[in-house]
């Protein structure tokens, strides 16, 4: 959250009051009109019939069959791959609003946070390289020359910001120390060394130079090449890790290439930057490098937020090919589609990029791309010996690893199949192998399964997952717990009862209260982290609201006032009859005061759902987001002459003490399911006597709280 003290708390809040999800979501999607909503195609998967709703009264957008929506905050943010920051300076850029940000003093540098200071001396650096690449003699000479006899364009200069650093020992050091920079800072960055005489000299000198940006665009490390053809220099050096560049979280060339890769769903990987370089200057712009590790969790993972096709392109050198297969074990496992494609003998993507045109690479990826199974079994029966059995049930045993992995059963089953035939093996053999490796797998996870997976993900029939009895409770707990907050999420702030004290005067009591007033003195907490973090973000948002109640009122107010006065001009250009005027008179200033509570009401109903729809918290804004969009369907329930359809906002006085109790008699289930456990564990034992009485206790509350909410309670299960 470093960033926000750029922007001050007012500008965000002005930013998030102004920006109009309809006016947001239209710049990217053609929406139409559709009773209360606005509908249209869901920019974040193929779809034929819209199903991208968006609601202007709640502020956010959401899509009914993927999944996707949330404020216009975080549609900008899912939509262009932004942080929460920068989404904000891209709302505050459509909507004119000026962000107040300022160049930081020396003072002030020094006490910014290291991650801000070590960001900013990057972002110096950056354009520290640049400018030694085109704007001064020695770059251009040697950097720029060299770009150029590679074959790389000035606009490819320009878009993946290359560099170059001056061959002089502390260019970049003393240039960033008269700027204020600490030399700490540029050892922290690893962009200098200290030598043992105390002097500092640059790790990139006499290098042309790669940034490596987040998908912020912050850049968060340098790749630098010599340029030396001696063979005691290092081809290449990188920016050690930091606290803000962990090599196995990014990808070089991301950046620049999420929005290709969304608009192909599909990425392809390769390995050097030279690499990602020339195909994205060929016109193939969904391309990334995993810069010479081999792939890991945090960037697979990176990519899956973008699509989930990846082609790994290898040159033809099968001992390198065999090394990288583990990296692609690890894609399987996320659910991604991989397919690999191998080069044209003694060709790397950037020779490839550079000797054909676009049609051709793209014909050349067409014939050439094979699914993973099938090249890691064609690798492998190349690079060993067939006819020795103790060999082949090694392909086997290793193709079997590889397909386990597969969380869909489907395509693991197809998989098996094809395995199969590649190895002229039955398929019983192989199918065996992968559910031994599918158990021992599973066992493994067992140790370590979270809450969710158990209770959301079907679990092969063949393998019990054991949890622990507090992951049970917090599962068995979720339906009451959810529940209480989406009507906190969804109604917080509404009146849900008056009370009256001993002069008369009237507090009114809203629902967060209600359930504050619940939970607390019974010290109810939520036993699953994600809802108690939730409750914890509704709980800090009541100052705000009373902050905001007294402007409120009084817009309400003039809103009373506009109404009335519109009405009885009116009814005053009508000649009617003094008794009737009266009477409409009074009928105006009933209909006021309803525009007058509707609006406050209508406020108080949006507060919290738009507030947290638009939270800096990753895990607070998506849990919002879809229980503000949940289709929750109301049984109908007619008044006497079947005008009106009570929605949930009328029941609240129901449906909320409903909730609360609900999770209360979840709570007295569970302590009554370990009450049993504990009678069966001790039967026959004197304390037997007292677990059975405080069991036929705890029964009687349960039933007493059962008839109280009447029969039409749905117990948590």
């Amino acid at each position: 959250m470093h960033h926000m003290q750029r922007i001050d708390n007012e500008t965000v809040r002005r930013i998030l009051d102004t920006a109009d999800i309809v006016e947001v979501v239209g710049d990217f999607v053609k929406l139409k009109r559709s009773g209360a909503n606005y509908i249209g195609l869901c920019p974040f998967h193929n779809e034929r019939t819209p199903s991208f709703s968006v609601s202007k009264a709640r502020g956010i957008c959401k899509c009914f069959s993927c999944g996707k929506g949330g404020s216009a905050v975080g549609f900008i943010m899912e939509l262009e791959k932004l942080s929460y920051v920068e989404a904000l300076r891209w709302l505050a850029k459509k909507y004119n609003i000026e962000i107040k940000e300022r160049e930081l003093t020396a003072d002030e540098l020094a006490a910014a946070s290291e991650r801000e200071s070590m960001l900013a001396l990057n972002e110096f650096a950056l354009d520290f390289f640049e400018h030694s690449l085109t704007e001064t003699d020695e770059g251009r000479n040697i950097g720029l020359s060299y770009f150029r006899e590679r074959g790389i364009s000035d606009a490819s200069i320009k878009k993946f910001r290359l560099g170059y650093a001056p061959e002089k020992r502390d260019a970049l050091s003393s240039a960033a120390m008269a700027k204020g920079y600490s030399g700490e800072m540029l050892k922290a960055t690893g962009l200098c060394s200290l030598t043992e005489r105390g002097t500092y000299y640059d790790r990139f000198r006499g290098r042309v130079i790669y940034p490596v940006f987040a998908l912020s665009g912050k850049v968060l490390a340098f790749g630098g090449r010599t340029l030396k053809s001696s063979k005691d220099v290092a081809k290449y050096v990188n920016s050690p890790e930091s606290i803000i560049y962990h090599k196995s979280n990014e990808l070089y060339g991301l950046y620049q290439a999420r929005r290709a890769i969304v608009s192909a769903d599909k990425c392809i990987l390769v390995e050097g930057y030279m690499d990602v370089i020339s195909m994205s200057q060929r016109g193939i712009e969904n391309v990334v490098a995993s810069s010479g590790t081999s792939l890991t969790e945090g960037q697979i993972a990176l990519i899956h937020r973008f699509t989930s096709n990846v082609t790994v392109i290898y040159d033809s050198d099968p001992a390198g090919i065999k090394a990288s297969i583990r990296g692609i074990d690890m894609l399987l496992a996320q659910g991604m589609n991989i397919k690999v494609m191998l080069l044209p003998q003694g060709d790397d993507p950037d020779s490839f990029a550079k000797s054909h045109t676009l049609e051709e690479i793209q014909s050349y990826m067409a014939e050439h791309e094979t699914d993973f199974i099938r090249f890691k079994a064609r690798i492998m029966l190349s690079t060993t010996n067939s006819d020795d059995p103790v060999a082949r049930a090694g392909i086997i045993s290793s193709m079997a690893k590889s397909i386990s992995v597969i969380p869909d059963p489907v395509l693991r089953s197809e998989y098996v199949k094809e395995c199969a035939r590649q190895l002229s093996t039955s398929e019983e053999v192989v199918a065996l192998q992968v559910s031994r490796f599918r158990n021992e797998g599973l066992d493994r996870e067992a140790g370590k399964a979270r809450t969710e997976e158990v209770t959301q993900s079907v679990p092969d029939p063949t393998i019990q997952v054991r949890t622990t009895r507090n992951a049970d409770k917090s599962a068995f707990l979720r339906p009451g717990e959810s529940e209480i907050l989406r009507l906190l999420v969804r109604y917080g702030m509404m009146t849900i009862a008056e009370s009256q004290d001993a002069e008369g005067n009237l507090t009114e009591i809203s629902v967060l209260d209600y359930v504050r007033s619940e939970l607390e003195p019974d010290n109810i907490t939520f036993t699953n982290p994600d809802l108690d973090a939730l409750y914890g973000a509704i709980l800090d948002l009541q100052p705000q609201w009373e902050a905001e109640l007294p402007g409120l009122q009084t817009r309400a107010e003039a809103a009373g006032r506009d109404f009335s006065e519109a009405e009885l001009g009116v009814l005053r250009s009508q000649a009617l009859s003094m008794s009737e005027m009266t009477k409409r008179g009074n009928d105006i200033a009933a209909r006021a005061e309803e525009v007058k509570s509707g609006f406050v009401s209508d406020a108080a109903e949006q507060f919290i759902a738009r507030r947290l729809a638009a939270s800096p918290d990753d895990t607070v804004r998506a849990m919002a987001t879809s229980m503000i969009s949940e289709k929750y369907v109301l049984s109908k329930i007619y008044t006497k002459n079947n005008q009106k359809i009570e929605t949930e906002r009328d029941l609240l006085s129901i449906r909320v003490p409903r909730a609360v109790y609900g999770l209360k008699i979840a709570r007295l289930q569970w302590d009554e399911k370990e009450l049993r456990l504990m009678l069966a564990e001790k039967a026959g034992s004197p304390e037997s006597v007292e677990i059975l009485a405080s069991l036929q206790e705890m029964r009687r509350i349960i039933a007493e709280i059962a008839k109280y909410l009447g029969e039409r309670i749905i117990l948590p299960r």
